[in-house]
């Protein structure tokens, strides 16, 4: 796969922009470099030829110190070209990185199922890493070989033009061999790269699942799998590695004949004249020095090889866009909020639809509750209502505008959703209610934790807002429930979504949930989706969901009543279970 020359410098150009001044000092740092790599020769030439002439001691000795001072130097710039291209180069990937991880947090949930965690960690991180040498080091080291390559050809002319013919041949074959060869293994890595991707895929997926993976012995199963994976790397591996064989293989043969080329023409002037001794050590310096320039385009070579697969996957990624268009510009006032559903039809896939001509009003204020069967297409309807999907039919507005005129982020403000899975982060229970927002101060954090009724809850934890999760204190259940009920309270929303919000409590703190929920629901439209139609007896508005369709909604107390309806026959099943 051949990557056009465009698409590298657009990278290059996008992520070193913002370090002018640091790659203008790292490409100074290399001329001055080349300069002495060059210069120095021509010092051990004079010293040779002028101790064999008989030259006075205190010469030789100017140009021995000489000699000692330029290899000083040339090693001190050295090193400070190399801390600069590690700087440069990691500055620029952790740019890239993040914005790497910025996009595929904006794509929608319908490209996010398709791909593993494990296979969007090897992408943010190994094929981005894959990248951090192009950027510090792959331009500016071939512009500084480059002319390391153009001042040893120089130098070489002005001894003697036919060992400048001589030498620049053998350069230019080296480099049409090199260049002719740097495509080659750009697939291999590229399949290289997506086997494993999908390998860190499938440990991701089977660590996550190693309780279930062990309490039904599924153990052997998994292992079947690892093995299989291996066994699909290990010849993409190897086809990889060859692709870096044949550079290996090709610059070695050469170079053979560079060497052989460059001591039969020194010899062949030797012993016609033109050339002394010095000068004979000058010209197998300059074909040493030579080499390494050569060497080292085929090493960028090399490492550009991986970089184009890692620059054809990002790049890939990046061209994606998300299905779901952030272009709203109209703001919804304070306060609860009206909910539309007017023949709404949706599906994961094409051909399988989860709602069909879905139609629901709910009005501010109203707390509306959706039960049904799993399946039916309850939990979906959250999902559609903060825009993680866009509707395939029909009409959704929220306070009588339709999503899509809302701006993404005002949206996600005024609808505040709890669901089934409760996400804890690592760090302080601040951190998890502000989501690492510095800006939030305590003070808040206390009031919403008091209007929701959990003053006393915040006391009880060990250090407070301080408390660190998942290290020094586990919350329960239901304890992360009251967590993510304060994170919505924060927001101040006009609607909340309970998707199945209290199938996890805990007796402990059931007190606590049912004053939370309620202080919750308090002044805001309310759309709680639940099993246990006890948590249902506040609502104002009962919807009744199957195979994707409402088969029937009404008013809680009018559905209680009628002893035919499917709610009342759904609220007896569920009080007989309660009894048993």
């Amino acid at each position: 796969m051949k990557i056009p020359l465009g698409q590298y410098l657009n990278l290059l150009s996008r992520y070193l922009a913002a370090q002018k001044p640091r790659v203008a000092l790292l490409f100074a740092l290399l001329i001055s470099g080349v300069l002495l790599q060059v210069g120095n020769p021509q010092i051990v030439r004079a010293f040779i030829d002028g101790a064999l002439d008989g030259e006075p001691q205190s010469r030789l000795l100017v140009l021995a110190a000489l000699f000692i001072l330029f290899a000083a130097i040339s090693q001190l710039l050295a090193v400070l070209a190399t801390y600069l291209s590690e700087t440069v180069g990691w500055t620029a990937t952790n740019a890239l990185r993040s914005d790497f991880a910025e996009h595929l947090l904006r794509l929608d949930m319908s490209f996010h199922k398709t791909r593993t965690p494990g296979e969007m960690i090897q992408r943010i991180d190994g094929d981005v890493d894959g990248l951090s040498n192009f950027f510090s080091q792959f331009a500016l080291a071939l512009c500084g070989n480059l002319l390391l390559l153009i001042g040893v050809l120089f130098f070489l002319f002005l001894e003697d033009w036919r060992l400048g013919v001589a030498l620049g041949l053998f350069a230019l074959l080296a480099l049409t061999v090199l260049f002719s060869l740097r495509s080659f293994a750009v697939s291999r890595w590229i399949a290289l790269r997506e086997v494993t991707a999908q390998f860190y895929g499938f440990v991701g997926e089977q660590l996550a699942g190693t309780e279930d993976i062990r309490a039904n012995g599924a153990r052997p199963y998994s292992m079947t799998r690892f093995h299989e994976q291996l066994r699909h790397w290990l010849p993409l591996s190897i086809s990889s590695g060859l692709g870096f064989a044949w550079l290996w293989i090709a610059s070695l043969s050469v170079f053979t004949v560079g060497h052989t080329v460059a001591l039969l023409a020194s010899f062949y002037l030797w012993q016609q004249g033109d050339l002394s001794i010095g000068s004979v050590y000058l010209v197998f310096h300059y074909t040493e020095l030579l080499r390494r320039p050569i060497e080292q385009i085929r090493e960028q070579m090399q490492e550009l090889q991986s970089a184009s697969a890692s620059i054809a996957r990002v790049d890939g990624l990046l061209q994606i866009e998300s299905k779901i268009r952030d272009e709203g510009r109209i703001t919804l006032p304070d306060g609860p909020l009206a909910v539309e559903f007017e023949g709404v039809s949706f599906g994961y896939e094409p051909d399988d639809p989860v709602l069909n001509g879905v139609s629901l009003s709910v009005e501010p204020g109203q707390f509306l509750g959706l039960v049904g069967r799993t399946g039916s297409g309850k939990t979906t309807l959250g999902r559609l209502l903060v825009r993680l999907y866009d509707i395939d039919d029909g009409r959704l507005t929220l306070g009588g505008h339709p999503l899509a005129e809302l701006p993404l982020s005002h949206l996600r403000d005024r609808v505040g959703v709890v669901s089934q899975d409760i996400q804890l982060l690592e760090g302080s229970v601040r951190n998890n209610l502000t989501f690492f927002d510095e800006s939030i101060p305590d003070e808040r954090l206390v009031r919403a934790l008091d209007g929701l009724g959990l003053g006393g809850w915040l006391e009880s934890l060990p250090d407070g807002l301080d408390t660190e999760l998942g290290t020094n204190w586990r919350l329960s259940a239901g304890e992360a429930q009251l967590l993510a009920y304060a994170r919505v309270f924060l927001r101040d929303p006009g609607l909340i979504v309970l998707d199945e919000a209290t199938s996890r409590l805990d007796p402990a703190t059931q007190r606590l949930i049912e004053v939370a929920v309620a202080n919750l629901l308090r002044g805001r439209t309310a759309i709680v989706v639940a099993h246990r139609l006890t948590t249902l007896e506040d609502a104002d508005v009962i919807a009744v969901m199957e195979d994707g369709s409402v088969i029937e909604a009404g008013p809680r107390q009018a559905l209680l009543a009628d002893q035919t309806s499917r709610f009342a026959s759904l609220y007896r099943r569920d009080a007989e279970a309660s009894l048993t």
